[in-house]
């Protein structure tokens, strides 16, 4: 199955990262190696979904387990094949604000390309711009590069969704299918069920998420500490809206599964099963097997 551009930029947003790292290196002009990785992270169970990320790339990089037991990390290294993932992403962009880690992530590349990284200036604006991505520097970095000021992080200017595909690849890496259950006297078990679908992000995609709202034509935002998190329950909404949308931009990966076992249990309840002991105790069984009990 072919993979749409959108999608590996949606899955991007959600799972991708940038990083750029300096060791000492006596046999560098500078005394430093400088070192740039791109990364795409995932479940263990999402190998197959990794590797097609890879095609679609012409086969950049490297699928590897050291990530963690759980983990598979699809890691992008040498210049030749960063530079594949930079012009695929200068032609669909990034839509969270891992745009501006890209962006910093770029202009430190591009110095590299100029082999400025071999000069103490060239490094001394690498360190700077390291120090504006992600973490910014360790210990040691402040140590050795004591004068160093980080530049100014790049806004992100266009937030605005372009594609459905972005948010189907979107959703496949960081959007959640839930069945949740109530109190309720309707049956012998004195359980009820009703469905969810969330996306959180960062506080720092606010307006990201709450458009959401307005694209999909449902939903609420709701704020808990530093996250927001945009929700569906109301039924009608899913049934109407969620779920044809995922049916024309298809989830990938083992979210996909979800989403299926998602949709069997919305049948259910369309169909008034979910009032009787059978029919409950059928979405019972499939929210067991869902999500952390796949």
């Amino acid at each position: 199955m072919n993979i749409d551009s959108w999608f590996v930029t949606g899955f991007t947003d959600g799972e991708g990262c940038f990083l750029i790292s300096l060791s000492k290196d006596k046999k560098q002009i500078t005394g430093w190696r400088v070192k740039y990785t791109f990364t795409i992270s995932s479940h263990k169970k999402d190998q197959a979904l990794l590797e097609q990320i890879q095609s679609f790339f012409g086969g950049v990089g490297s699928i590897n387990s050291k990530h963690g037991p759980q983990s598979i990390q699809l890691r992008v290294e040498s210049r030749k094949d960063l530079a594949v993932v930079i012009s695929h992403l200068d032609k669909f962009p990034l839509l969270t604000k891992k745009y501006a880690d890209y962006e910093l992530f770029k202009q430190a590349f591009m110095l590299i390309l100029n082999k400025e990284h071999l000069t103490m200036e060239g490094l001394r604006k690498i360190v700077s711009i390291k120090a504006t991505m992600n973490r910014g520097l360790s210990e040691e970095l402040k140590a050795a590069f004591p004068k160093i000021i980080p530049i100014a992080r790049p806004l992100v200017k266009n937030q605005k969704i372009q594609d459905s595909n972005w948010l189907a690849g979107f959703t496949s890496a960081e959007g959640c299918f839930m069945i949740k259950t109530i109190n309720s006297s309707s049956n012998l078990k004195n359980v009820g069920v009703y469905l969810r679908f969330e996306l959180t992000q960062h506080a720092r995609d606010e307006y990201l998420i709450k458009s959401l709202i307005e694209y999909l034509g449902c939903g609420t935002v709701h704020k808990n500490k530093e996250a927001f998190t945009f929700q569906v329950t109301k039924f009608s909404d899913i049934r109407d809206k969620i779920i044809p949308f995922f049916a024309e931009y298809p989830i990938n990966g083992t979210k996909l599964m979800d989403y299926l076992d998602w949709c069997k249990a919305a049948e259910l309840i369309q169909s008034k099963a979910h009032l009787t002991q059978d029919g409950l105790d059928e979405i019972l069984k499939i929210k067991a097997g869902m999500n952390k009990g796949r």
